[in-house]
């Protein structure tokens, strides 16, 4: 949760001189309640603990080695249908026995689930049938390409062809068949964005359903003659909250831990071909402005290139690129002083994008973001061509990307370059380096070099617990700024099921500014603090896991040497159920200090000061596999010179397998004495899917700081994957002082795009 929290709205509340009797009576509650909480949880978890021992010790007895598994090549025709019917699949071995890992780890599966794998020439094979005793409860919701599965019934799998113990391809369907894939990066980061051409077909029958994946190895890197591949496979079954796995059916680990992945032997005759796929697009676009009562029309075409140097190092390259087919950012209201960040959705920039990942920084200090690339205050900079090499040599991960973009009538043409490299060390650890040039919105030339170290481990101790430590170095050489510009930090990681732990520091220099990254708050000093404890309890309110949290952020300013702000986050209570609610209460406690006045919104401006807030928050969401699923948060306590409330729900409706809808709210409602303010933003959803191939999005949204009703229909026909059609409506209207709104602009799209593969 503290992900989501640290992009929230700013909670605040009364000024420190202004001490109020009911939130320090609320305080002293607090306290009490926590402890004796802790005392609740401490009685329940005992035997849930006990339980999690004997199954960490019948892991060991078995040896704790990875499960491997052989792939027999295919004498004849494989039939994608979802159908495991054909001699082949019939005289394939299974590859071993699926271990729950939740609610019992180490325990048999409830359900049987068979899984085998062939190969030929081209394709890699994945077969899964998953036997259900009660096949009329079967979950499955999500058809569209890359859709949320977490609601569904599914199975997932990881490949790592390199065997790095590191990186992996991710591939994941449902039993309506949806295709679904990934990257998996620095054994745990992953790329949902990233999209391969592959086929699965899943069908259900009398006895449960089945899956059947063909993946090409053209869609795949790895190293020409390697005998052994990393991998893994899971089933989740929805209604039970059940996950089994065939690898490391642990809790502490993660399915994206590609450290502790299986191995699959005999795909050392695995070729490519020549590697090249060329992708044309031909596009149209026509736009209206009714304001100004003017159109515009034009089309284009342009061309993709992905070319294997070798089997685990791609060339790709873009001409005369078009973004036709994005989708549009999601609504916010910034009441911070800090800029917002809104994630890249660009196809070109997301294809092997993990490579260009710096460090554990996350989104508060990126030496390199692709979005200043293409993209300048809000309006597009056409591209001209792009082009990025990234892959493995040897123990070495790269990425070079270059790009040029076209003048407009507001910035002239530029040139960008980015450099990455990583040294793999050990098992889980490397070196890295990264080297950024250009600047998209000013004249003068602009560098950035980092560096950063990770050491990881999954057996901490000896035992099999993870831990990570993360260091970072990034300096910026501007025109005209010769001092003040370096950026260092660490990260320390203990990321387990029952504790969790971290502690960070970083300074970031006063005349710090990457170019081509996102900094969204330099000249401070940062230290983070987090513990969790997790516990299981058994036969305790139906509870499945409990998270006590408590978070301390605190940034110093480096000109004054004063604390700028910090704040206290804890969750005594955040509660999930073994129905998959859940439910959880916060205490926040934070401190302000303004230098200068702050606008918060129109006509408000809050002085500077020193400002304490109290904030409390009660929070819960029904489960997912639910038909409707409702999630609700009250944040409510002092803020700034007064207080206000934050309400957010969202509603979630399935009418499953085709349709899809969800209504959001967020409404801030603020009492100050600088003066009152409501700010409001609504978003809908609704999303039906003829098949897996065939999809129309839609989006509405409306804020009330901008006025603007914006709705975007896309339509995804995926012909087969590789060649697709987009056709994408945009309409906005303004709300007017009457009440009244009126249209402002149209616009639409289309994109036809093929793929060859030699």
């Amino acid at each position: 949760m503290k992900d989501k929290l640290e992009t929230k709205l700013r909670e605040a509340g009364q000024s420190v001189s202004r001490p109020d009797n009911f939130i320090r009576t609320g305080v002293i509650f607090f306290h009490r309640v926590v402890f004796v909480w802790l005392m609740l949880t401490l009685v329940a978890t005992n035997h849930a603990q006990e339980r999690a021992m004997v199954s960490l010790m019948q892991d060991k007895t078995n040896g704790g080695a990875a499960p491997s598994a052989s792939v027999p090549r295919a004498s004849s025709g494989i039939t994608l249908d979802g159908a495991l019917t054909e001699s082949d699949w019939a005289q394939a071995a299974p590859i071993g026995d699926i271990i729950q890992r939740e609610p019992k780890p180490g325990e048999a599966a409830t359900e049987q689930t068979i899984v085998k794998l062939l190969h030929d020439d081209q394709n890699l094979y994945i077969g899964a049938v998953c036997y259900d005793s009660e096949p009329d409860r079967i979950i499955g919701t999500e058809m569209a390409r890359d859709g949320d599965l977490s609601a569904d019934d599914r199975v997932e799998i990881i490949i790592d062809t390199f065997h790095d113990r590191r990186n992996a391809f991710y591939f994941a369907t449902n039993p309506l068949g949806a295709l679904v894939d990934a990257l998996v990066i620095e054994n745990g980061q992953v790329n949902r964005d990233w999209n391969a051409i592959w086929y699965v077909r899943a069908q259900k029958f009398d006895k449960g359903w089945s899956a059947e994946f063909s993946i090409p190895f053209k869609s795949l890197s790895f190293n020409r003659g390697s005998r052994t591949w990393g991998f893994n496979f899971s089933r989740s079954i929805k209604r039970k909250l059940e996950e089994g796995r065939w690898a490391a059916a642990r809790l502490d680990v993660r399915f994206f831990q590609v450290s502790e992945a299986g191995e699959i032997h005999g795909l050392d005759d695995a070729r490519q071909g020549r590697g090249l796929d060329v992708r044309p697009y031909v596009s149209g676009k026509w736009t209206r402005d009714h304001i100004s009562d003017n159109s515009d029309a034009d089309a284009k075409a342009g061309v993709d290139i992905f070319y294997n140097i070798t089997p685990s190092l791609k060339w790709t390259s873009t001409i005369n690129t078009d973004f036709a087919e994005t989708e549009v950012d999601n609504r916010q209201i910034n009441l911070t002083r800090f800029p917002l960040f809104f994630p890249e959705k660009r196809s070109f920039f997301l294809e092997n994008a993990g490579v260009f990942n710096f460090s554990n920084t996350g989104s508060e200090l990126l030496p390199f973001f692709s979005r200043r690339i293409g993209l300048l205050a809000g309006r597009e900079v056409p591209i001209l061509f792009g082009t990025k090499l990234t892959g493995k040599v040897d123990r070495f991960d790269i990425g070079i990307l270059g790009a040029r973009t076209r003048e407009t009538d507001f910035i002239d043409a530029k040139n960008f370059f980015v450099a990455r490299v990583k040294r793999n060390l050990f098992e889980q650890s490397y070196l890295g380096g990264i080297y950024t040039e250009g600047d998209p919105a000013r004249p003068t030339s602009s560098r950035t070099f980092g560096a950063d170290l990770r050491l990881a481990t999954s057996r901490f101790l000896g035992g099999e617990r993870n831990f990570q430590i993360d260091a970072f170095a990034i300096k910026t050489a501007n025109e005209g700024i010769e001092d003040k510009d370096l950026a260092y930090g660490f990260s320390v990681n203990y990321p387990n099921d029952l504790w969790e732990a971290q502690l960070g520091w970083r300074q970031v220099g006063e005349r710090f500014r990457p170019a081509l990254g996102f900094v969204p708050r330099p000249g401070v000093r940062r230290l983070n603090l987090g513990l969790e404890f997790k516990p299981r309890p058994r036969n305790f309110l139906n509870v499945r896991q409990m998270f006590h949290e408590l978070f301390f952020n605190r940034f110093t300013r480096l000109d004054t040497r004063r604390v700028e702000s910090w704040r206290l986050f804890t969750a005594p209570v955040n509660w999930t159920f073994n129905s998959g609610d859940r439910v959880e209460f916060n205490y926040v406690s934070q401190f302000e200090r303004l230098f200068a006045p702050f606008e918060i919104a129109d006509g408000v401006v809050i002085p500077a000061g020193d400002y304490r807030f109290t904030r409390w928050r009660a929070e819960f969401g029904t489960s997912s596999k639910r038909k409707v699923k409702v999630d609700g948060t009250w944040w409510l306590g002092s803020f700034y010179s007064g207080h206000s409330d934050e309400v957010e729900v969202e509603v979630q409706f399935k009418l499953a397998p085709h349709f899809q809808m969800s209504l959001e709210t967020e409404q801030t409602f603020a009492r100050l004495k600088e003066g009152n303010f409501v700010a409001r933003v609504f978003s809908l959803r609704a999303n039906y899917s003829v098949s897996p191939f065939l999809t129309f999005f839609n989006l509405i949204q409306y804020d009330n700081e901008s006025r603007d009703l914006g709705w975007q229909s896309r339509v995804r026909w995926i012909l087969r994957p590789g060649n697709e059609v987009f056709i994408v409506f945009n309409q906005g209207w303004l709300r007017h002082q009457d009440g009244s709104f009126r249209s402002a602009r149209t616009g639409l799209a289309g994109k036809l795009q093929y793929t060859f593969r030699f």
